[in-house]
């Protein structure tokens, strides 16, 4: 039986949801394939979505960042969680590597642990990156030149993603060049079709009222503004983490019979940060979309030109959204036309599996 070896970034749900489509369209290529999902992203993401057989092992495969919530990025934090995961580097490895001898996989993808990489260059089992940024780039933005034991990390993660067999780049990204070997394949993204009736019945919507998908990434916000969002008529808020009860113009999509993608595909907007899977997603069903930047993550402005070149976006301040301005950049948003040219096709799923198949 086949087996497929996949480690996946615990940083948020992105990764995963890129590799998701990934594995099920390999699946159909692959017959009686299997997956090994090395990972702390939780079993429960993965239930409904991924279609082969899969057996989850719970373990950390690189740190990504240290975050306050989906906007602020604890930079001194990120570093010291780094640097402790290179003081066990030689342990972590031997592990990996060990464990990939033991289920002996045919192939290796990493999204975008580069310990996995190297582990499957050292057990000698052919490796492949899917990528739309990588470590090393996230991480330049926050290193001073000077800082020659933090640039030296830096180096030590590139080296290790050199010994890929190669990289899937996925559209959009970043110029990468820690990989000798770089295929660009299409966006990945699986939306859902829209339900705007059920989910108007849901909510009893008046006439008037538009859906506002208030949704950014697997890490939680910590706060809302919740009083200026309960005088923001005509709009009704939908939010993916706990509402109080004493809020008429804000849900939780919790309550909602209906999935978080089926949601995102029937609002009228959202409400997000630059992340690839809802900006890619909402492209491909050119959904409006509200975003509010970070401004130090690699991939976040090739995402923001993306989303300016193929849908349609407006850019909300930090301090706006904290504040609860919203409606002028809401306004804004619902007027701007849909883009004459339809947009990029969703084919980078098939494309990566296509490449993948081949080592089976």
């Amino acid at each position: 039986m086949p087996r497929l070896w996949c480690a996946i970034s615990g940083h948020g749900y992105g990764h995963a949801a890129q590799v998701v489509p990934v594995l099920n369209a390999l699946g159909a290529l692959v017959q009686n394939l299997t997956v090994v999902l090395r990972t702390t992203v939780p079993a429960s993401f993965f239930q409904d979505r991924l279609t082969i057989p899969w057996d989850l092992q719970s373990v950390q495969q690189d740190i990504g960042c240290i975050q306050n919530g989906p906007l602020t990025i604890d930079i001194q934090k990120t570093w010291a969680a780094h640097e402790h995961f290179h003081d066990t580097w030689e342990t972590r490895l031997s592990d990996e590597v060990a464990a990939m001898q033991a289920a002996s996989p045919a192939l290796i993808i990493a999204d975008t642990p580069y310990l996995a990489i190297e582990a499957g260059f050292r057990a000698q089992i052919p490796t492949i990156a899917l990528v739309n940024f990588t470590w090393d780039l996230v991480l330049k933005d926050y290193c001073q030149a000077s800082d020659h034991s933090r640039q030296q990390l830096i180096q030590r993660i590139r080296n290790s993603y050199a010994k890929a067999g190669g990289a899937l780049r996925i559209t959009p990204a970043p110029k990468m060049d820690a990989f000798s070997q770089v295929v660009d394949i299409g966006p990945i993204a699986s939306p859902a079709s829209p339900e705007r009736g059920r989910l108007a019945s849901a909510l009893a919507l008046a006439p008037d009222e538009r859906t506002v998908m208030v949704g950014f990434g697997g890490i939680p916000l910590k706060s809302l503004p919740f009083e200026q969002m309960e005088q923001l008529r005509p709009y009704r808020f939908l939010f993916d983490g706990p509402v109080p009860h004493e809020y008429s113009r804000v849900h939780s999509t919790t309550t909602l019979p209906l999935s978080f993608k089926t949601l995102l595909a029937s609002v009228d907007a959202i409400m997000t940060k630059p992340g690839y899977g809802t900006i890619v997603e909402a492209v491909a069903i050119q959904q409006p979309v509200v975003y509010v930047r970070r401004y130090n993550f690699a991939d976040e402005q090739p995402l923001v030109d993306y989303l300016h070149r193929h849908g349609r976006g407006i850019e909300l301040s930090l301090d706006d959204f904290t504040m609860g301005r919203w409606e002028p950049a809401l306004k804004k948003v619902s007027d701007l036309p849909v883009p004459a040219t339809p947009p990029p096709p969703t084919t980078g799923a098939a494309e990566a599996a296509n490449t993948l198949a081949t080592f089976f």
